[in-house]
């Protein structure tokens, strides 16, 4: 039996194509999950967006989820995707050396994380571990222990970080989804250069296990080549679990289902800098006529700028404390051999006191009522994601910029992640050059669903 409707190349279907030609039995989880892995073996030498591959496993899921749809039992919304995971998760019988020379390669994890847990629950089926920096510090993907992950549109240029390798590959046609963590972007960013979506929820939402040492910046965020993916992956992921004591209580509804509701009539705020960010004219453009589009639509769209100053100070002693405190409990000689921008950060960290940290907290928690306040008045707010394009891979900041970090080229990322707020980039058009532009759509805490269906909206108005 044919059906026309069904794309032909597994490597090029969403997640929920994919259930639907699963459903229709057009396609089977083996089949697809074979062609998924020839695209890996064929596109990945140029990309390197994976740490480790594992088809003899994914194939083992693959058969069980196949027999599961030829049974009518199938265990979850997603049973027979194959999926791919940031090597920052921990996952049953895989090692998880996040990106770092100093952690043992043989050491395979007795237990899941609970992202793992969830996606195994579910029956998707596992391809392997995701590139990511070491101990993912940066917004960009090269490690000592990797290398460089490339951007699949251009591979001359970076991926973004820290999750480019589950960035690149879903963008590269090597799995339809992937999971990746956000400290300050690091979903986001790589979602914007290599042209996909990347969901940062509120704070907790996902539960993370072992607690990560960034504390309060720690997010996990599906990353897919569609909202609505990105959605099904919400209501699989955002699962309670016991291990995590700072996570939110299970939702009411489902994410797919309010990823539906009507948007129109919503206030939306346009800030195309936050009123302190030097953007490249190219990006400014792109997104902004995408805003206009959505104006054009039937958003009521303002600009309006948040009002809080640059918290940039705040977030990078945030984040050199988490490094230094994880750094600490490293074996003796790893500091000769992690990243030298690392062994930067974790000088940087333990010279930090208690007040330098808890003085940037109280900064987390004014840009907070800043925006608490904010959103009073504006349902959500409009962003670019990233105010550069992709640049050359291989260095931290754009080379020839007189930069030194890299929280200084993502000004618009992290700081929702110091009030924990959901935000969300899809793709709003390209450069000049073909390089992809990312748009940022942030709402308030605990607004993940609001956030999800306008990006949706947002995402046919400009497809169309």
């Amino acid at each position: 039996m044919s059906h026309p409707d069904i794309p032909t190349d597994p490597s090029a279907m969403t997640a929920v194509e994919l259930v639907s030609a699963y459903a229709a039995g057009a396609l089977s989880p083996v089949e697809a999950t074979h062609a998924i892995l020839d695209t890996i073996a064929e596109r990945d030498r140029d990309v390197n967006a994976y740490c480790l591959v594992d088809p003899d496993r994914a194939l083992i899921q693959a058969k069980d989820s196949e027999q599961r749809w030829h049974s009518g039992h199938v265990k979850g919304l997603l049973d027979g995707v194959p999926i791919s995971i940031k090597d920052i998760f921990l996952t049953e019988g895989w090692p998880t050396r996040r990106g770092s020379k100093a952690i043992a390669a043989d050491v395979p994890w007795p237990v899941d994380s609970p992202v793992t847990a969830r996606l195994r629950e579910d029956g998707m089926v596992f391809l392997g571990k995701t590139t990511t920096p070491e101990l993912a510090w940066k917004a960009t993907t090269d490690s000592p222990l990797t290398g460089i992950t490339r951007n699949p549109v251009d591979p001359t240029r970076t991926a973004g970080g820290s999750s480019g390798g589950s960035a690149a590959a879903v963008a590269g046609g090597m799995g339809p989804v992937s999971v990746g963590t956000d400290g300050g972007g690091s979903v986001r960013i790589p979602a914007a250069f290599c042209g996909i979506v990347g969901f940062k929820p509120t704070h907790g939402r996902i539960p993370l296990y072992p607690a990560s040492p960034f504390g309060p910046l720690a997010h996990a965020g599906p990353m897919t080549r569609t909202v609505e993916d990105a959605a099904l992956l919400m209501d699989i992921l955002s699962l309670p679990d016991p291990r995590d004591p700072t996570a939110q209580p299970p939702m009411l509804t489902t994410f797919r289902a309010e990823m539906q509701r009507d948007v129109r009539g919503l206030t939306v705020a346009y800030s195309p800098t936050l009123g302190y960010v030097d953007v490249d004219p190219e990006v400014a453009a792109v997104v902004g006529a995408a805003v206009e589009r959505l104006a054009e639509a039937g958003l009521r769209v303002v600009t309006a700028d948040p009002g809080f100053t640059d918290p940039r100070e705040a977030f990078e002693n945030l984040w050199a404390a988490g490094a230094a405190t994880m750094l600490s409990k490293f074996p003796d000689g790893s500091r000769e051999i992690v990243d030298p921008g690392l062994a930067r950060v974790w000088e940087h960290g333990e010279h930090l006191t208690a007040i330098d940290y808890l003085d940037a907290r109280a900064t987390a928690a004014d840009v907070g009522i800043v925006m608490g306040a904010f959103h009073t008045a504006h349902d959500v707010l409009i962003t670019p994601t990233v105010p550069i394009p992709a640049f050359d891979a291989g260095h931290d900041v754009p080379p020839g910029s007189d930069l030194r970090s890299w929280p200084q080229w993502t000004p618009f990322t992290y700081p929702f992640n110091l009030t924990q707020q959901p935000a969300i980039s899809i793709p709003a058009g390209t450069t000049a050059a073909g390089l992809p532009v990312g748009m940022q759509i942030v709402g308030p805490r605990h607004s993940d669903d609001l956030v999800l269906a306008l990006a949706r909206y947002a995402e046919a108005v400009l497809a169309a």
